[in-house]
């Protein structure tokens, strides 16, 4: 019975200790993930519009300067020096990649109506 209570407190704190390691901390203020070049995000895309306008985009680094392209083409924001850009691109792609999209996969062909 001891063995099997030191295995599961064991288990237990390897998990807690696991979760604890992959959590991210978020900026009370803007809700972006708090890493390397949050600060340069924050200050330069929340101008135009809400850190919630990136915190629910998901996107590889072409996705990302996609959309910072259509922002500078269409929207009026400046362009960036280069530096600046890749702290940009940087942060977004290491912190809101595609693989942490909210959604479910898209459904096979097979399992789309007829």
């Amino acid at each position: 019975m001891k063995k099997l209570t030191k295995t599961v407190l064991l288990l237990a704190s390897s998990t807690l200790l696991s979760i604890n390691l992959n959590a991210q901390e978020i900026d009370k203020d803007s809700g972006l993930i708090i890493a390397e070049g949050m600060q340069v995000v924050k200050t330069n895309c929340t101008v135009c519009h809400s850190a919630k306008f990136i915190t629910l985009q998901k996107g590889d680094r072409e996705t990302w300067l996609s959309m910072i392209r259509w922002m500078q083409d269409t929207q009026g924001l400046w362009k960036f020096d280069a530096k600046t850009e890749d702290t940009i691109l940087t942060y977004l792609e290491t912190n809101y990649p595609p693989s942490q999209s909210s959604r479910r996969a898209n459904l096979s062909s097979d399992k789309l109506p007829k």
